[in-house]
């Protein structure tokens, strides 16, 4: 039973990510969405560290949030938050799938 490092790399990314939006700018839905979806790919991360072939909370939260931080992106153009998030993201869902087709 590997431990998925990257995956916990990950969801501590976006809860630390939420926090900042929260600090810096006092968004408190940054803080609310960085916490849930950080807790939700953290807990993908510990199913996947037990099964590998169980990415599907990972997969539906880090898709998510390409979706939806990708047309954050396109809409603003600003690299901070939405495109560092909306990339990550999106490594996020192809590790993810290269995961279950090997």
């Amino acid at each position: 039973m590997a431990v998925d490092w990257i995956g916990f790399s990950y969801a501590a990314a976006i809860a630390i990510g939420g926090f900042m939006g929260y600090k810096r700018k006092g968004s408190v839905m940054s803080l609310v969405a960085g916490l849930i979806f950080g807790g939700l790919s953290a807990y993908g991360a510990y199913n996947i560290s037990n099964d590998p072939k169980d990415i599907k909370l990972s997969l539906l939260s880090s898709g998510a949030l390409a979706v939806v931080m990708g047309m954050r992106y396109k809409k603003s153009g600003k690299i901070l938050p939405a495109g560092l998030v909306s990339g990550l993201s999106l490594m996020m869902v192809f590790r993810l799938l290269l995961l279950i087709m090997v």
